[in-house]
């Protein structure tokens, strides 16, 4: 089943010329994708991603110790106040102290969760100065990105658009690109590449239905709305360098399901020469150019 002709001829021609400033980073290891049979979480490459990890056992321990409470106090009153053990039940109809202390500790157990959700929740929404700004548009179904700093912009296809399922041509495709079967739905035709230990902003938009920008390992996910310019950012950690995979995470369409996202993360120095060859290729500002008007 094809979705549209259209669509997977916009494929193979954006393939076609924008592999080219990407070939030298095909053997990079994958590192963020998803794992059949497996739970959890892709392992965290940022701070953001690490602190939510962090986030889910502390909460997990929390509501561990509550279920357990709850589950012993319905177990003694099975036990206690079952009809042969307490054949004549008692006919008070509230307790005072006992209904205050059940309203108040669980408030205070909120607050306590509070008071070390917020500040991670706050570190994701403070958007520092991007050493690199990326923005990032949905479509249905693909992305585009500009690296704004640069004026150049690509678009961005699952390997095999408008296919379903695996054939001969798609696993050429993924061959030829650097990938394997496994990756089918996953990878893309371009990717966005940038580099560790830089702060990324990726400025997220929609531009005809939402869509949702992730990285699972990175922690990272913003709605793309139309109209609305939302932003992002990660850090990847030196020495984590390697392809990181997500997808669209809003239902938009017949094809949500195949609108992946790909990242390569580089050290800078891989990324200043993709970058030098991405301008040359996307017809992008020269560097001498950028610096020469920042003077």
């Amino acid at each position: 089943m094809r979705f549209s002709t259209l669509f997977a001829g916009l494929s193979v021609a954006l393939a076609a010329t924008g592999a080219k400033a990407q070939d030298a980073l095909s053997d990079l290891e994958i590192i963020g994708k998803p794992v059949d049979k497996l739970t959890g979480f892709q392992p965290a490459v940022t701070e953001l991603a690490a602190d939510i990890h962090w986030l889910d056992a502390f909460i997990l321990i929390i509501i561990t110790v509550i279920t357990l409470f709850v589950v012993a106090l319905m177990a003694a009153a099975i036990v206690r106040f079952n009809r042969r053990a307490n054949p004549t039940p008692a006919t008070f109809t509230h307790n005072s102290p006992l209904e205050v202390a059940w309203t108040i500790v669980p408030v205070l157990i909120l607050v306590f969760i509070a008071a070390f959700s917020l500040p991670i929740l706050f570190k994701q929404q403070r958007i520092p100065e991007g050493d690199i700004v990326i923005k990032v548009t949905g479509y249905q179904w693909y992305w585009g990105y500009e690296y704004v700093d640069h004026e150049f912009g690509f678009d961005s296809f699952m390997i095999g658009a408008g296919e379903n399922r695996l054939t001969p041509d798609v696993s050429a495709e993924l061959q030829e690109a650097g990938y394997s079967d496994d990756e089918f739905l996953l990878a893309t035709d371009t990717a966005v590449v940038v580099p560790s230990g830089k702060d990324i902003v990726m400025q997220v938009t929609g531009a005809d239905v939402i869509h949702s920008w992730t990285i699972p390992a990175f922690g990272v996910k913003q709605d793309a709305v139309p109209g609305r310019l939302a932003a992002l950012w990660f850090n990847v950690e030196e020495g984590k360098e390697g392809i990181y995979f997500g997808q669209c995470s809003e239902l938009c369409g017949q094809a949500h399901a195949y609108m992946p996202i790909t990242v390569k993360v580089v050290t800078q120095a891989e990324y200043d020469a993709w970058l030098e060859g991405a301008i040359e290729e996307y017809a992008g500002t020269p560097l001498e150019t950028k610096v020469a008007s920042a003077d």
